[in-house]
């Protein structure tokens, strides 16, 4: 698909699960749960042991079932890497206008994490497709609003601290979409193999984002 295309299904989605564990032999399953919870859009973190392996993994057996992306990309080698190992999209925690260039020039969805208004225009001017606002706890959703004041065309999705509490507010405040990690897939989760759970906490955000939009 195209970068246009990825960028739209995410817009739609209104979320990316993010998922990451000490070990990476369970995270093709809760992949698999995620998707089934009505979720394809899903961003494996490269603090993940043998994340390439498992991106790779994961595209076998998922294909274009889901977008697949990569997270904490911190440099241009790992985002080369992920792109080669299945990654349509590439996410880093802060902004490195290097990697967005790499991304723009072999067209895979860009998500640059910022947090100041300085950094989220910097981000914006230099490629990236959508501002992630990392750590959103920090500022909350009052913060998000305060940033689309005078930057109200730059898709924000907050990441860090939002859960099925604070979503509403998060979605009021002008969100494009939220990244969803610990507070979807919990560590507690992942390490008793709860596959059932993950996907019935899926399937309840992805059920409270359609409500909410719809309202």
């Amino acid at each position: 698909m195209s970068r246009h295309s990825d960028l739209t299904q995410v817009l739609d989605r209104g979320a990316v699960a993010i998922i990451r564990a000490p070990s990476g032999e369970l995270l093709v399953d809760v992949s698999k749960a995620i998707y089934a919870g009505g979720l394809d859009v899903i961003e494996v973190t490269f603090t993940v042991p043998g994340v390439l392996d498992i991106l790779a993994q994961v595209k076998r057996e998922l294909g274009d079932k889901i977008l697949l992306g990569a997270g904490t990309v911190l440099d241009t080698e790992t985002a080369r890497a992920a792109i080669l190992a299945g990654a349509e999209f590439i996410v880093t925690p802060t902004v490195n206008t290097d990697v967005i260039e790499l991304c723009n020039r072999y067209d895979k969805l860009i998500m640059t994490g910022a947090f100041t208004p300085t950094e989220v225009l910097t981000a914006w001017e230099a490629g990236a497709d959508i501002i992630k606002v990392f750590p959103a706890f920090v500022g909350g959703p009052a913060y998000l609003k305060a940033l689309h004041g005078p930057l109200p065309q730059i898709p924000l999705m907050p990441t860090g601290g939002v859960d099925l509490e604070t979503l509403p507010a998060y979605l009021k405040a002008g969100a494009c979409a939220v990244g969803l990690g610990s507070s979807l897939v919990t560590k507690q989760m992942v390490e008793s193999g709860d596959l059932d759970g993950i996907q019935k906490l899926t399937a309840e955000y992805m059920g409270k984002i359609a409500e909410l939009r719809k309202g």
